[in-house]
């Protein structure tokens, strides 16, 4: 099912969507409930329904702005840290991490939300599919960019590491599980 998001680039469209991405992240997508996001975000209802059509669609559009707004940050990320292909760029991707979930302590948003939403036709899945192959398809590039042999193998792998250092810190508590799949990732790329 394709995402459309009606109007949301008016302020108070931008307004509904900040609050209810701010509220499904921290309370999750089924304790949030219209009423309270448009009361929050000082609209109404039907302005929200007006904006994007239904909560599942705010849902959808609230997954794909944190997509993109990770993949941007990472993209910056990668580009102050670790500007030369190599494995230490690969390992940089584990760093960023790090540094957009500090005070995000529910860790994946993707994760999160499939919890609630998974094996239904709820247009968010299409986006959290599309987030965990980008990741894993990132991962095969700097693989191959930094030369290690079987690109496809190793960076699949190596996405295994970052995302279950995502669920073993925050679901986990973990606190050493960007560390210890930082080394594991070290580990592997130097086979």
């Amino acid at each position: 099912m394709t995402t459309t998001v009606r109007n949301p680039h008016t302020p108070t469209g931008a307004r509904i969507l900040d609050t209810a991405s701010a509220l499904f992240y921290e309370r999750g997508i089924r304790a949030v409930g219209v009423d309270l996001i448009a009361n929050e975000a000082g609209t109404t209802k039907k302005t929200l329904y007006d904006r994007f059509g239904s909560k599942d669609e705010l849902v959808a559009a609230y997954l794909s702005r944190r997509a993109a707004r990770w993949a941007a940050y990472l993209t910056d990320y990668l580009d102050r840290h670790a500007t030369e292909p190599g494995p230490q760029r690969v390992l940089a991707v584990i760093d960023a991490l790090e540094e957009w979930l500090k005070g995000q302590d529910r860790g994946c948003a993707f994760v999160n939300a499939y919890a609630e939403i998974g094996g239904t036709d709820h247009p968010g899945n299409a986006v959290i599919r599309q987030d965990k192959q980008d990741m894993r398809a990132l991962f095969v590039r700097l693989v191959e960019e930094a030369g290690i042999p079987d690109p496809e193998v190793v960076g699949a792998q190596v996405h295994l590491l970052y995302e279950g250092a995502i669920v073993v810190r925050t679901a986990g508590g973990i606190d050493e599980a960007y560390d210890e799949a930082r080394a594991a990732m070290t580990r592997l790329l130097s086979r």
